[in-house]
C-alpha cells in the first residue's frame, strides 16, 4: 500500500501495535441510486438464502449483495460477474472514489444501541504477532471463495468488525469532534438502524488516531473468514502494496460495547426425530411446547448450569441438557483449558455432531444461520434439525483469544455489524 505522505505512516514502527492508514473511499452517488439504504445490506455470511438474496436483489438494481454475493453456475463465474459488476458501476458513475485519502468514522444508532468506530486501511499481521487475535476457527471452502472473490474485483467491499479496549485518549476526541460535523452520508435500513459516516482528511487528526492505536491489540469480533484471506492474498504478493493492509472498522468496547449473540446451526440432512433417538440418554431432553421467544428462554435458563441446546424443525422445540460427563471426557479434547472445553459450540461440534450424530463436517450438510427464526422456518421446510445455540460471553472469548486458543467455528456472531456498502476499498486506487 503506498500511502507515503499519510500521517498513518509516521506511527508505529517502534510500538508493534495497530497501523491503521488512510484511504480512498469508495462510496455510492446517492444521485445514480435510490437511496442509500436501498443499495446496502448486511455482511454476506448475514444474509439468509435465498429469500434474503432475493429481497437485497430486487431492492435496487445496484444493491451491493450484486457484489458480495454474485449468482452464476459456477463459482469463477460469479467472480467474474461480480468484477464486471464493479467495473461497470464505476464507469457509470455509480460509485465514485473520495477525493483524498481518509479515515472515516462511522456511527450506528437502533435498537437501543450507539456504536461508533473508525474505518481504515489496517496492515496486516499474522496471528502469533498478537496484533490482531481472531478466536474462531475458519471454514477453508469459505476463504477459498472470499479469496477468489477479492483477487477478481481487487476491492475489499466490507469492512472487517474489530474491536480494542481504549481510554478517554485521542482517539475519542477525534471521532468526539467529528460526529459534531455534517456527515458525508446518513440513512437508515430497514432494521431501524441510523447510520451517519463521516471523513477524517486532516493530517494532524489522522496521526492522532495512528498514534493511540499503535499501542492497542484488537480481537476479530466479525470477519474471521475475510481476516484469513486477507492473510493468504498477502502470501499472494511478495513486495509490500495494497494487499499488506485489509478494510476494518474498529470499535472501542470500553466505550461502545458490542452485543454477542449465538449463531445457529440447521443439520441439512438429520430430522429432529432421528436427532433424538440418536441421544439415547447420553443428554436429558425435555419438549418445550411455547412459541419461539419463551422457548429461547428455557434455553437460557438451562445454559446457566451447563451445556445446552435447543432443538427444532418438527414444529415444537425440544430442550437438549445435562450431558452426560463420561461422554465428554471420551469425546472432548483434554488438551485445551477448561474454558474451551466446556463451550457449547465444543461440545456441539466434538461430541454431538462428530460422534453422536455423525454429521460430516460439510457445506451441505450443516448451514450457518444468525436468525433463530429463519434457523426454524428452514429446518421446518428441508426436514432438517435447526440447532439453536445460547450465546457465550465477551470476556471467554477475549481471554481464549489471548491465550491463543480458537474457538470452533462460527461460535459467535458481535453486533451491531457494520452495514455492507457504505463505503469499499478498491486496491487499485492505493
Amino acid at each position: 500500500m503506498n500511502t507515503s505522505g499519510h500521517a498513518a505512516d509516521a506511527v508505529r514502527d517502534d510500538t508493534g501495535g495497530l497501523r491503521l492508514a488512510p484511504f480512498r473511499g469508495l462510496r455510492y452517488v446517492p444521485e445514480r441510486v435510490g437511496s442509500l439504504a436501498a443499495v446496502t445490506s448486511p455482511p454476506y455470511d448475514v444474509v439468509v438464502r435465498p429469500d434474503g438474496l432475493l429481497e437485497l436483489e430486487s431492492a435496487d438494481p445496484y444493491n451491493i449483495v450484486r457484489l458480495i454475493l454474485p449468482q452464476a453456475i459456477s463459482a469463477g463465474t460469479r467472480h467474474r460477474k461480480a468484477a464486471v459488476t464493479l467495473d461497470r458501476w464505476l464507469a457509470d458513475g455509480v460509485l465514485a472514489p473520495d477525493p483524498e485519502p481518509a479515515l472515516y468514522v462511522y456511527e450506528q444508532r437502533g435498537d437501543g444501541v450507539l456504536q461508533r468506530g473508525v474505518i481504515g486501511a489496517l496492515e496486516l499481521s499474522a496471528p502469533a504477532e498478537g496484533v490482531v487475535l481472531p478466536h474462531e476457527d475458519v471454514m477453508p471452502h469459505v476463504v477459498e471463495d472470499r479469496a477468489a472473490l477479492m483477487r477478481t474485483t481487487a476491492a475489499n467491499l466490507e469492512p472487517l468488525l474489530l474491536t480494542y479496549v481504549g481510554e478517554d485518549d485521542g482517539v475519542d476526541a477525534v471521532v468526539e469532534r467529528t460526529v459534531r460535523r455534517e456527515p458525508l452520508l446518513a440513512t437508515t435500513t430497514e432494521d431501524g438502524f441510523h447510520h451517519r459516516l463521516w471523513a477524517v482528511t486532516d493530517p494532524a487528526e489522522q496521526a492522532t488516531v495512528a498514534a493511540e492505536l499503535g499501542h492497542h491489540q484488537a480481537l476479530i469480533a466479525d470477519g474471521h473468514h475475510r481476516w484469513a484471506t486477507y492473510l493468504r492474498l498477502r502470501g499472494e504478493h511478495v513486495s509490500p502494496g495494497p494487499w499488506n493492509y485489509g478494510l476494518v472498522l474498529l470499535v472501542d468496547t470500553a466505550r461502545y460495547p458490542l452485543r454477542v449473540r449465538a449463531i445457529h446451526r440447521l443439520l441439512n440432512r438429520l430430522p429432529v426425530a432421528e436427532a433424538l433417538a440418536a441421544l439415547d440418554g447420553s443428554f436429558r431432553v425435555q419438549r418445550v411446547d411455547r412459541p419461539l421467544p419463551a422457548a429461547l428462554e428455557a434455553l437460557a435458563a438451562a445454559a446457566a448450569g451447563g451445556n445446552a441446546f435447543l432443538l427444532a424443525g418438527d414444529g415444537t422445540f425440544h430442550l437438549v441438557d445435562r450431558p452426560d460427563p463420561a461422554l465428554l471426557d471420551r469425546t472432548v479434547r483434554a488438551d485445551r483449558p477448561e474454558a474451551w472445553r466446556t463451550l457449547d459450540a465444543t461440545v456441539l461440534h466434538s461430541t454431538l455432531l462428530e460422534h453422536v450424530w455423525a454429521v460430516p463436517d460439510a457445506p451441505e450438510d450443516i448451514s450457518y444461520i444468525h436468525d433463530a427464526a429463519a434457523a426454524v422456518d428452514q429446518a421446518e421446510r428441508r426436514g432438517g434439525t435447526a440447532v439453536l445455540m445460547h450465546p457465550v460471553c465477551e470476556d471467554v472469548v477475549r481471554d481464549l483469544a489471548r491465550q491463543g486458543v480458537t474457538m470452533p467455528r462460527k461460535s459467535t456472531s458481535f453486533g451491531p455489524k457494520p452495514a455492507t456498502g457504505l463505503v469499499l476499498r478498491s486496491l487499485a486506487l492505493d
